[in-house]
């Protein structure tokens, strides 16, 4: 029984791992992606195919760095395979990355035989990820401020400076940032970025662009900030 947990190419040099250790640090790291599972879901959006990533991945980990075993070898071949692993075929935010990466540090904890390092640095870990997002940490005070508008305009209209008088009145700064043709160059789509002023009526800024436009379509939306991604 013991022969089937054996290596094939295993020699009297080299170290083996017993089931029951393996068994223990895989069931560990399990444990630990559990906790940082866990500890992600507190006050984040997360999706049940992210979570289960996030779960199993120290195990995953752990697996590979046992079964490397001090093999320089094999060490560099698993250094190659896995910087061609893709986690997400959508690129992620910081925070998701930061978090794969985690998972993978107490993987390799686990994975070396440092069974309680892994369990602490993965508690302290999650408290200190959930502790950043109740005190949201390093957000913008201004950020639900920051807005992004579109507005449709026929083409007969002079876009230059026909809305920013508008713009004045309920925003402290505004920047064009697209013009896009429409229906075989019939309309037009401008799109600006806008930081609204605290006491700002939407509703009445969008009736007055409405008289300006002809009662066309604008939308009004939160502003994307790209500064958040990797």
């Amino acid at each position: 029984m013991d022969s089937l947990f054996l290596g094939l190419f295993d020699t009297d040099m080299t170290r083996t791992i017993g089931l029951e250790e393996f068994l223990l640090c895989v069931g560990c790291s399990l444990v630990i992606g559990i906790i940082l599972a866990l500890g992600y879901m507190v006050h984040a959006r997360y999706s049940k195919s992210y979570i289960m990533t996030l779960a199993v991945l120290p195990a995953i980990v752990c697996v590979v760095i046992m079964m490397v075993n001090g093999n320089i070898g094999t060490g560099l071949a698993v250094a190659g395979a896995f910087s061609l692993v893709r986690f997400r075929s959508v690129p992620g935010s910081a925070k998701e990355i930061t978090m794969l990466f985690l998972a993978m540090g107490t993987g390799l904890l686990t994975g070396m035989g440092y069974i309680g390092f892994g369990f602490v640095f993965a508690v302290i870990m999650s408290v200190v990820v959930a502790l950043y997002n109740r005190l949201d940490f390093g957000a913008q005070k201004k950020a639900m401020r920051y807005k992004t508008i579109r507005i449709t305009i026929p083409e007969d209209l002079d876009y230059t400076n026909v809305f920013e008088p508008v713009f004045e009145i309920y925003a402290d700064s505004c920047e064009l940032v697209r013009v896009k043709t429409l229906n075989m160059g019939s309309m037009f789509r401008i799109t600006y970025n806008l930081t609204m002023k605290k006491e700002a009526n939407e509703k009445e800024m969008l009736d007055m662009l409405r008289c300006r436009n002809g009662n066309l379509e604008i939308s009004l939306s939160k502003q994307d900030n790209s500064v958040e991604e990797l």
